[in-house]
């Protein structure tokens, strides 16, 4: 069996922005574990003590116990692969004490809420090619003290570390051509690359400075669901972004520019996405709604929770929203592009014309003094015969002429015989109408005039 490569740096720059755990954060003795697929997978665990403090624990996906609860989150690896690889993977990490119907209650495709095992479970997985930027895949599993999430690639704010730890916490300096990434300037702080700062500009939120650790696992469930919105809204901030960028470079462009577009089908390609990027956020509009139901029946899930989970409903939705306006400027570029290419076409066909212009009475001459036929004036053609078969080839084209113009004025004429009839219909009945009135004003008036009601 062919083995998956490792997951490719996509999210490399945001990699960067957060270091390894700080040593004062305890980190509890890891067994080792004999796995099929060995760093296929990303693995997180850890452990809250509902008190606003959390530690990094072992990977044996135990529950905690009293006000403890605990997170074990496995990140598959976006690359190119079966949906049945990834269950392979989930097995490899998840069984046991996870059963196979949890296993594919969590990596199957489409949208689901319910209780498989007495947990409750939950997806949004989009189907797709794994290794898209617009293919979503998060599904998790919720008991009293436990929580077991899956992803597809890097969610960004998922995972919490240390903010002291974190880049932002820090002064940065752009990175120059006379300084490499990881540098330290003189009283500049570190120095930071050029795309780092792009890719941060596109979130709209603060990686990590705003994350506060869950007292509880309802806080951790709204978390969750938070994060994955966050992710879909700096996916809608790129595309924006991108579109900006795009209509930019069509009003500076010229023919290459747009040909270009044209050729690498850019629009439709972008359109692609919007739809794909549409069925997730419908999917979490089905799934976030059964999601607030059931856990509003739970007795560890606070009420202030449900009130979040609302709001993430009505985001999704005017997400939803701003995802058809981008949908709509896609839409009018392509048109723009279309009409630009029907008037590159006309233009060409408009030349075309001009030459069939020039060249047709030269045609139409060739035409004439190239017959076989006796009479053709300036030739040689003496056979007495022959002599009267120019002239009726000159007859026969004037008829066929004739012809092809009432078959063409027929359907003008026909137009103009019914109008004058429906004009001279018209004009009898007014007059009789007319005289009809007439009689019967002048034999009322004779008769005494009006009479008073």
């Amino acid at each position: 069996m062919d083995l998956a490569q490792e997951e490719p740096a996509g999210d490399e720059e945001m990699e960067q922005l957060v270091r390894l755990p700080s040593p004062n954060i305890p980190l509890m003795e890891n067994h080792l574990q004999r796995t099929h697929f060995p760093g296929m997978v990303r693995k997180k665990a850890y452990i809250f003590n509902g008190l606003g403090n959390y530690y990094n624990k072992e990977w044996d996906l135990s529950e905690g116990s009293g006000q403890e609860f605990c997170w074990y989150h496995v990140e598959l690896p976006k690359v190119k692969q079966k949906l049945s690889q990834s269950a392979q993977y989930l097995i490899d990490v998840l069984c046991p004490p996870l059963k196979l119907q949890d296993i594919l209650s969590l990596v199957s495709n489409g949208p689901f809420c319910g209780h498989v095992d007495g947990a409750l479970v939950f997806r949004v997985n989009s189907p797709g090619p794994s290794a898209s930027n617009f293919t979503f895949r998060l599904a998790a599993r919720v008991t009293e003290n436990s929580v077991i999430t899956i992803s597809l690639g890097r969610v960004p704010r998922l995972g919490f570390s240390p903010v002291g730890q974190s880049l932002l916490s820090e002064i940065p300096s752009v990175e120059s051509p006379s300084y490499r990434s990881g540098e330290r300037k003189e009283g500049g702080g570190i120095v930071i690359r050029e795309h780092v700062l792009e890719f941060l500009l596109t979130m709209n939120h603060s990686e990590e400075a705003d994350n506060p650790v869950p007292k509880s696992v309802s806080n951790l469930v709204v978390h969750i669901l938070d994060t994955h919105v966050d992710h879909l809204q700096d996916v809608v901030t790129k595309l924006e972004m991108e579109m900006d960028s795009v209509e930019l470079e069509l009003d500076r462009g010229g023919f290459a520019l747009k040909k270009e577009m044209l050729d690498e089908r850019r629009f439709p390609k972008m359109h692609l996405n919007l739809q794909r990027l549409l069925q997730v956020i419908a999917h979490g509009e089905q799934v976030f709604p059964r999601v607030k139901e059931k856990c509003s029946s739970k007795h560890w899930f606070a009420n202030k929770d449900i009130s979040s989970l609302e709001e993430l409903i009505g985001r999704l939705r005017r997400l939803k929203e701003n995802v058809g306006f981008l949908a709509n400027r896609v839409t009018a570029l392509q048109a723009g592009l279309d009409s630009w290419q029907s008037e590159q076409i006309n233009r060409k066909l408009y030349y075309l014309s001009f030459l069939s212009i020039i060249f047709l009475p030269l045609s139409a001459i060739t035409g004439v003094f190239g017959m076989n036929v006796g009479g053709v004036p300036w030739t040689v053609q003496k056979d007495p015969a022959l002599k009267d078969g120019f002239r009726n080839v000159l007859s026969l084209c004037v008829v066929t002429l004739l012809l092809v113009l009432v078959c063409f004025i027929s359907p003008a004429l026909y137009t103009r015989l019914t109008a004058w009839h429906r004009r001279r219909s018209l004009r009898r009945s007014w007059s009789y109408n007319q005289r009809s009135f007439l009689k019967r004003t002048i034999g009322f008036q004779e008769r005494g005039g009006y009479h008073r009601i």
